[in-house]
């Protein structure tokens, strides 16, 4: 009888239960056409594209300005359904430029890194890029960009970093919300991503992420949480990672339980590009999207629904929201894509973008700004050919061009060392400088501007030694030339910091008299830095991120795989097999603030051509929120930006809490001096409570808050008590 009730369900899952010969699909008959859909239809629907889309058609049906774009859906073209595009990355739309029999190149803008996004500490700016972003892949035929890159910066060794905004979840899903909603302003979608704890690339695809409750709640899923609510992506990318066991895009209690149930997600989960796993775990747990995509894959469904290992009521829910998808993208509307777009108008977005987070962390006697006048001594390959865009891997941009400094700086006026230029405009690699070689240049020129470099990628992490998290020794001997060289001769030495992560700064700073952090800038990254150099732009940028003194006073530190020497997979195998979140919610400046541990430069800090003053602080409780003001006013000489960042101190409780930790944040408009402007903040109540592990529950505690108004998390110029009077305890659902 089983047997018969098996074979009975098979027979009538590939029967269209709806004659469909007319029926095509609209926003307002998705149910009839899940009805209508044969069983292998469903299954492959839910099951993408084969990867990265190659020379030719595409069974029939792509078009041919994707070629090079990371994946796609596929179409059933008898019920009208299109297939659609989805193109990487964080820094910009990346795929193939030249095309068989095609002459025309398709660049795409190189936009800053996300890091440098964040930087800027201005939701607007992260939201301008995103609209640019969003404007070319609709321009070029593309539905979907699979960015923002947003997981948390745990440990700055991470190899992606580059692509993720900062260490902080408030500033990470604020940023990442706000350039959503850029993107998605042009009627195409993002993938918010990589979901979830997904904070090393070493055995990325297999690495077990051992994460307490307090910390994912608190930090690995709060930026997440404040993203979806911002901007509600269409997308959400499940990450390749486990997390406490299961894979994340097997884990019912992360996609289903918590995105679903506690989110009320609506839009499509995909994961990222993953070969075959247990795919009717995937489906179970709410993945509507397997990519890259394989044949293997609809064969397990259509299997898995056969043997009862997946339910048709399951399946049924993934296609409805693939159709939910689908009536929204531009392939769904015929768009007619013109195939190009405004790369001007984009490389201004992405320049503009760039000045605003370039952070200035030294200026000591007001080296800068430079007047054009001055003859500049640049050193370093990164000045030149070596200069960095962006990091590799899907964060790449295939861009007409790259504006490194030395074009920047003779764009805006500079003259420069003509032997320095020809030296280094035929390099390679990083040039030697001898005592005596430095010595000539600096009789001759005015200023020495340095440049170091450093990349990193998908795939693999960074290393704690010299030239990664280091310098190496030919850097270290370079600045130490160039700084004896032109100090004896009475003259300044710049260093500037073309970098996608964090690096040591503790044992060479003093060398420099003033350091500027463009981190990878885009492709108009050298006018950008130069109009910095010149004082064209006041510096407004801010670390979003802590710098620490040494790499072994980060307490995850004690569980990354830095020293990772392309060991085997072992799964009992510390850092490579799992990784122990063992700070728990100590991440960045959560732990060297409450720790009392000395840092490099702190979180939130950057310097100024200019002086603000905080004042006229207010904070109080409003109905489920508090709102707190505070007057900025310019009492410098030149007209600036600043960035005030609002913490929170909470009152003693059951939980061990930090010091402060970052709420909000607001930069002001572009102040002359002696003007003034109050920013306003509200910070729901919800936003102050702590993860109880014993409890599973949120808990907001009553008592006395203090609302502190900083200009980075050391530096507090103002603050406000406010009470909380009645606390409140909000249990959760699930355990992740």
């Amino acid at each position: 009888m089983k047997r018969l009730l098996v074979a009975a369900t098979a027979l009538l899952v590939t029967v269209p239960v709806i004659n469909a010969q007319n029926l095509q699909l609209n926003a307002k008959n998705i149910d009839k056409i899940v009805k209508s859909m044969t069983l292998e239809e469903k299954a492959q629907l839910v099951v993408g594209g084969t990867g990265i889309v190659k020379e030719g058609k595409v069974d029939g049906t792509q078009p041919e300005a994707v070629f090079g774009a990371a994946g796609m859906t596929k179409a059933i073209p008898r019920l009208g359904i299109p297939g659609t595009v989805l193109t990487d990355g964080p820094a910009g739309v990346r795929f193939n430029p030249e095309r068989k029999g095609d002459s025309r190149t398709y660049y795409c803008t190189a936009f800053p890194i996300g890091t440098l996004i964040a930087s800027s500490w201005d939701r607007q700016n992260a939201r301008s890029v995103g609209e640019a972003m969003g404007r070319e892949v609709l321009d070029y035929g593309c539905d979907v960009l699979l960015a923002p890159g947003m997981n948390i910066h745990r440990n700055p060794l991470c190899g992606r970093n580059f692509e993720y905004f900062s260490e902080d979840p408030v500033l990470s899903g604020n940023m990442s919300g706000y350039e959503i909603l850029g993107v998605q302003k042009n009627g195409v979608g993002t993938s918010a991503k990589h979901f979830a704890a997904n904070s090393q690339e070493t055995y990325r695809t297999q690495n077990n992420s051992v994460v307490g409750q307090r910390a994912l709640r608190e930090i690995y899923l709060k930026n997440f949480e404040l993203a979806l609510k911002i901007g509600n992506p269409w997308t959400v990318m499940a990450s390749y990672n486990r997390l406490n066991g299961p894979y994340t895009q097997a884990s019912k209690t992360l996609l289903h339980d918590w995105l679903r149930g506690e989110m009320g997600y609506q839009g499509i989960v995909m994961t990222d590009w993953t070969g075959r796993r247990n795919t009717a775990e995937q489906i179970n747990a709410d993945d509507n999207l397997l990519e890259w995509g394989l044949d293997s894959q609809v064969q397990d469904i259509i299997e898995g629904v056969k043997n009862g290992k997946i339910t048709m009521a399951t399946l049924d829910q993934s296609v409805k929201r693939m159709l939910q998808y689908l009536v929204k993208t531009p392939h769904f509307r015929h768009f007619q894509y013109p195939g190009q777009t405004d790369l001007k108008a984009h490389a201004l977005v992405s320049r503009k973008a760039a000045e605003q987070g370039i952070i200035l962390l030294k200026n000591e006697g007001n080296v800068l700004p430079l007047k054009t006048s001055a003859q500049v001594a640049l050193f370093g390959q990164g000045s030149y050919r070596g200069f960095l865009a962006h990091g590799w891997g899907s964060g790449e941009v295939n861009k007409a061009y790259v504006v490194n400094l030395c074009q920047g700086l003779e764009n805006d006026g500079f003259a420069l060392n003509p032997e320095l230029k020809s030296l280094y405009e035929d390099a390679d690699n990083e040039v030697a400088v001898s005592r005596s070689y430095a010595d000539r240049r600096a009789k001759e020129s005015d200023v020495a501007v340095i440049t170091f470099k450093r990349n990193a990628g998908e795939g693999s992490d960074r290393h704690n030694t010299e030239g990664d998290w280091k310098l190496s020794s030919l850097e270290r001997n370079l600045l130490q030339n160039v700084s004896a060289a032109f100090h004896a001769q009475g003259k300044k030495v710049v260093v500037v910091l073309n970098i996608g992560g964090v690096i040591e700064t503790a044992s060479w700073r003093d060398l420099a008299d003033a350091i500027l952090l463009p981190w990878q800038p885009g492709l108009e990254g050298g006018n950008a830095i130069a109009d910095v150099v010149k004082g064209t732009v006041c510096p407004s940028g801010k670390l979003p991120m802590t710098f620490p003194v040494n790499y072994e006073d980060i307490p995850s530190s004690k569980n990354f795989p830095f020293d990772f020497k392309n060991e085997k997979f072992d799964e009992h195998v510390k850092n490579i097999g799992f990784t122990n979140y063992d700070e728990g919610i100590w991440v960045g400046y959560r732990y060297f603030t409450t720790k009392g541990v000395k840092v490099a430069y702190p979180f939130g800090y950057g310097l100024s051509y200019t002086t603000f003053v905080y004042g006229n602080a207010k904070a109080e409780v409003k109905g489920d929120k508090v709102v707190a003001r505070v007057t900025v006013t310019n009492k410098g000489h030149v007209a600036g930006r600043e960035v005030v960042e609002l913490y929170v101190a909470a009152p003693s409780g059951a939980m061990e809490k930090p010091a402060r930790e970052l709420k909000d944040f607001g930069k002001t408009a572009l102040l002359q001096p002696g003007q003034s402007e109050v920013l306003t903040f509200e910070v729901p109540l919800s936003q102050l409570a702590s993860f109880d592990e014993k409890t599973n529950s949120w808990v907001l505690d009553a008592g006395l808050y203090k609302a502190q108004f900083g200009a980075s998390v050391e530096d507090i110029r103002c603050s406000q008590d406010f009470s909380v009077k009645k606390g409140n305890v909000r249990k959760c659902p699930t355990v992740i």
